[in-house]
């Protein structure tokens, strides 16, 4: 192979709201951590789980907004991107070195009845969009509007 090749899938769960930052030239960027986690059982019939942090940014132009209004601390989501590593100085001018998950896809797991503290087996409250920089995230669906009455609530929630 002649190439070579710098990308990334995770699924896994925000460790904190995100944060955005604004620029002056009007972009933005989100951050926030992701914790994914291995379960396996050792030798000695335990159960042992090692979670990984990884520091990701967003700075899509259509991923942006949307993980800062619907992304929250604990929802899931599914993100592709690369792997970015910086250079910089800290306050004692010694080099530092920080790795990051550059996202330029995200799909969020979470439904809207999970993210709200429901549990509801409803299914996804999520669809597709695709935003510029070939980029991909989930958006709540609109409400529907309220049901006349109970009784016609019921006959929509049948299986059948």
């Amino acid at each position: 192979m002649a190439g070579t090749l710098n990308k990334v899938m995770l699924i896994g769960n925000l460790g904190k709201d995100p944060e955005i930052m604004h620029f002056d030239n009007g972009g933005s960027l989100v951050k926030f951590p992701l914790a994914t986690s291995e379960t396996y059982t050792n030798r000695e019939g335990q159960r042992v789980t090692n979670t990984e942090w990884h520091n990701v940014v967003i700075n899509a132009k259509g991923l942006v907004d949307i993980a800062h209004k619907y992304l929250k601390r604990g929802h899931k989501v599914y993100l592709e991107g690369r792997i970015k590593t910086r250079k910089w100085q800290d306050q004692t001018g010694a080099d530092r070195y920080t790795t990051e998950i550059q996202a330029n896809q995200m799909t969020m797991l979470t439904s809207r009845a999970e993210s709200d503290g429901m549990t509801s087996d409803s299914g996804t409250a999520y669809s597709n969009q695709n935003y510029g920089n070939n980029a991909q995230a989930s958006a709540p669906a609109p409400n529907p509007a309220p049901a006349q009455s109970m009784a016609s609530q019921d006959e929509d929630d049948l299986p059948f």
